[in-house]
């Protein structure tokens, strides 16, 4: 196996998009951005990616936020109510994943050949 060097390892770009770049984080900051400014609550933002689990969501909302792409609000109401929504530094991604997005939905039949992963 080929060694890896520091700088290899040190490099930016590496590093920025192993925060956001897996299929959850993408889906998750594409349905905050969606109905931004309006905060989503955990169940909405699970309507919106059913087919990913409670935990896998709850793991990558923690791993967004602790990269301070989302926020999360909690509020001291019975039953507790959290929110979540894109930081300053989350929107200011968004237009650059935006055309990704955009790209996705016009080449989705080629890419796919209309076949949907389930």
């Amino acid at each position: 196996m080929k060694e890896l060097t520091a700088e290899y390892m040190a490099c930016p770009i590496r590093n920025v998009i192993d925060r956001f770049g897996d299929k959850w984080s993408l889906l998750v900051l594409y349905g905050l951005w969606r109905f931004n400014p309006q905060p989503l609550r955990f169940s909405e933002l699970h309507k919106l990616m059913t087919d990913c689990s409670q935990k896998m969501l709850s793991q990558t909302l923690k791993s967004l936020e602790k990269n301070h792409l989302v926020s999360r609000k909690q509020y001291a109401e019975i039953p507790p109510r959290v929110e979540y929504c894109l930081t300053e530094l989350g929107r200011s991604l968004m237009p650059a994943i935006a055309p990704l997005l955009q790209w996705s939905l016009d080449h989705f039949s080629e890419v796919t050949d209309g076949k949907v992963i389930v």
